[in-house]
């Protein structure tokens, strides 16, 4: 499937990928010097093990932030945030606004309803008002147009 926008935020899986490296780092770190002192605690290689193993889940679980991307093509607009990707055809999208003080855009639906757009984010700043602005002109090309192809008056 072609899409017209594929769009990717920038900063935050830069910062995801940072942070993800500092926890694994760290809980290696304590997970090696857990048998340094005599704290009258056993502690074996089991839970030197456990700790480095649950450094390695949070960071896995901080990298669910490289995955936002908002699509957008002829099929409609698809949204992947942190986990899963969704769809929406033309017909059940009313556009993408950014709110006032909000961190990312919303996808609008019928009735009120939006979906986050994590990949568009305040913090890519020029990147992410280009990314609106080329949402706006397909939307009009995909949605507007073919409201006002089908429109028989």
């Amino acid at each position: 499937m072609g899409w017209d926008l594929e769009y990717r935020p920038r900063r935050m899986p830069r910062i995801a990928i940072a942070a993800a490296v500092v926890v694994l780092a760290i809980h290696i770190t304590f997970a090696a010097l857990l048998t340094i002192s005599d704290t009258g605690v056993h502690v074996g290689g089991v839970d030197q093990i456990g700790l480095a193993l649950i450094g390695l889940v949070e960071a896995g679980a901080i990298l669910l932030f490289t995955r936002p991307r908002l699509r957008v093509g002829a099929a409609g607009v698809e949204v992947r945030n942190l986990v899963g990707d969704r769809l929406f055809s033309w017909d059940r999208v009313a556009g993408l606004a950014y709110p006032e003080k909000g961190f990312s855009a919303r996808l609008l639906l019928p009735d009120d309803e939006h979906v986050p757009v994590l990949a568009v984010q305040a913090w890519d700043a020029d990147r992410a008002v280009a990314a609106m602005s080329s949402f706006r002109e397909l939307d009009e090309r995909y949605r507007h147009h073919d409201n006002a192809a089908g429109d028989p008056s």
